[in-house]
């Protein structure tokens, strides 16, 4: 972690204010079931409005070459995330960070492993924008909407708006995310949790113990996501791709520069900065959100970097009290765990996912209309302008 300590030392140098904690206080250390989901006033949910939004999360569409969506990474089968190290990005790029699952993501406050987004809507946005995710462009994306006369009618319905708006189809994107969350009654540890004694196998009631005391990830991992929410430096161990892959070399330094950092780390660096990019304190280089540890059965591999590959893997890291990394969190101490213990830490970690994936079938995509194929003499609009024909030709049709 030599680089991270001359990056941390740059960015030390560079500082020219001192900025609060970025890290909130711990909260009550236990463990409790999801509550209700909860929705924004500006985009309450609808039937049509979820439907809707099932259909943009898996249409390619809203990419620029009309080759990515969202599930593209959020794959269903792979706990609506992916199952490569780093996420595969826009075709001839390559991501430098593992994929965070849309799962139970409707309930935390910051999205993203370093906390720069906060919603659900504006991360749908910025996905299918990012030039190495979606590099979709706005007016583009819009007008394929538009030309779709299905889309037309369901926006319609679900917004009130006589065209379909791109700010809308990220509502509707995020209020079907906001249907993927845990269900209780599939969970061991919710069934715990609510009096059933027999919910946890006698490993995981062992690992349940542990978790709360010798091992000590209560502290970092408690609440109903099992997670405190804050940034961290853990010296996760270096994920190889960025030294051998050109493509997520690129991506590391051009996301630093994009994100405007001085010129001198922006040359020398190629790590990944952590919660840095948001609050531009040193301090919070190599910082990263403690991640949910529901669903963790079906979301490997683990960490940012997505350099460990079985839930033992994690394990074994933190019972070695981490890595070495600038700014590490004095939380880390070597656990001594037996080989028992971290076997039974293991099984009650895979308690807290569902006994089944959350699997949702890939929808049937409604067609985009050429507008040589709906102008026709029954229009009203001048047969010399393919537009206002199209509009014509739709409006005049049944609705759904």
């Amino acid at each position: 972690m030599k680089r991270l300590a001359f990056i941390a030392m740059a960015f030390a140098a560079l500082a020219a204010a001192a900025w609060a904690p970025s890290q909130p206080p711990l909260g009550p250390a236990s463990l409790t079931s999801l509550p209700a989901v909860p929705v924004p006033a500006h985009n309450p949910m609808s039937a049509e409005k979820i439907a809707l939004g099932r259909l943009l999360f898996f249409d390619a569409r809203l990419s620029g070459d009309a080759s990515t969506s969202c599930a593209s990474c959020h794959l269903p089968q792979h706990g609506w995330s992916h199952s490569e190290a780093l996420a595969p990005g826009y075709p001839g790029h390559r991501l430098w960070r593992n994929n965070p699952t849309v799962l139970n993501a409707a309930y935390f406050r910051h999205l993203m492993w370093d906390g720069t987004l906060d919603s659900l809507e504006i991360q749908a946005r910025s996905a299918m924008q990012a030039p190495v995710e979606g590099n979709g462009k706005a007016f583009m994306v819009e007008m394929r909407l538009r030309l779709i006369p299905d889309y037309v009618e369901r926006f319609r319905r679900a917004f009130g708006s006589e065209w379909p708006q791109l700010d809308d189809a990220w509502r509707a994107i995020a209020a079907f995310e906001r249907t993927l969350v845990s269900d209780p009654r599939l969970v061991p540890l919710d069934r715990h949790l609510a009096g059933d004694r027999t919910a946890l196998s006698p490993a995981a009631r062992r690992g349940l113990s542990l978790f709360e005391g010798k091992a000590g990830c209560i502290q970092c991992h408690h609440g109903a996501l099992a997670s405190d929410e804050g940034f961290h430096a853990l010296g996760v161990p270096r994920q190889q791709l960025f030294d051998s892959n050109p493509r997520v070399q690129i991506a590391v330094r051009w996301q630093n520069r994009q994100r405007d950092v001085p010129r001198a780390v922006y040359r020398n660096g190629d790590e990944d900065l952590g919660r840095y990019y948001r609050t531009r304190d040193p301090a919070d280089i190599g910082k990263f959100r403690t991640p949910s540890l529901r669903e963790l059965k079906y979301t490997a591999p683990y960490m940012h970097n997505g350099v460990f590959a079985t839930l033992r893997e994690v394990v074994d890291f933190f019972d070695a009290g981490g890595g070495e990394t600038a700014n590490k969190s004095p939380l880390l101490k070597p656990l001594g765990l037996s080989s028992e213990e971290k076997n039974d830490l293991v099984a009650f970690l895979e308690a807290l996912s569902m006994e089944r994936p959350l699997l949702v079938a890939v929808p049937e995509l409604p067609p985009l209309l050429p507008l040589d194929g709906i102008v026709g003499t029954d229009c009203a609009a001048p047969a010399g302008d393919p537009v206002v024909n199209f509009h014509a030709a739709v409006t005049q049709r049944p609705r759904l």
